[in-house]
């Protein structure tokens, strides 16, 4: 193509009239976002429920275990009579 094909091709681009939405896309569009938006809260609704889950569960478990207590030494017998 030379520079004045070029030209007319450009101005034909440029002279086409935008494409037409169609009447019902906007309403498809809101449908859709609003759907995602509800399930998008309700996972963060269940990952925040599950996170308390977690917390409360680990809490009653530290809480009657007591991990952080020595066990008593069972190599050694206790000593009594002296």
């Amino acid at each position: 193509m030379n520079r004045p094909e070029r030209e007319a091709a450009v101005r034909q681009m440029m002279e086409r009239t935008a494409p037409e939405v169609p009447a019902d896309l906007p309403a498809d569009v809101f449908r859709l976002g609003s759907r995602m938006l509800r399930r998008r809260t309700i996972a963060l609704w269940l990952l925040w429920l599950l996170l308390f889950a977690a917390t409360v569960a680990f809490v009653v478990w530290a809480v009657t275990a007591r991990p952080w207590v020595e066990p008593p030494s069972e190599t050694t017998p206790p000593v009594s009579g002296w």
